[in-house]
């Protein structure tokens, strides 16, 4: 899967997907704070995109539901 990956100048790193659907989802990682804004975008309207802050505990809390365990290859392991 690709990740578009967008340096934002004084704030830091914008990382997109485009799922299966054609749906854009993504995170905005800042420099500072260790703050994520989730971005995903608006159905009715291609050029806009939504955004949720999330603080760091959040973010990995946020990831553990989506099943981080069963996402991340562990060293020595062949991905299915």
């Amino acid at each position: 899967m690709h990740v578009e990956r967008t340096e934002l100048p004084g704030i830091g790193l914008r990382q997109v997907i485009t799922t299966a659907d054609g749906r854009q989802v993504g995170v905005v990682t800042h420099l500072a704070g260790g703050r994520r804004d989730l971005l995903y975008d608006d159905p009715g309207d291609p050029d806009r995109m939504w955004s949720l802050a999330l603080t760091r505990a959040e973010a990995l809390t946020l990831a553990g539901l989506l099943g981080l365990p069963d996402v991340v290859d562990l060293p020595g392991e062949v991905a299915s």
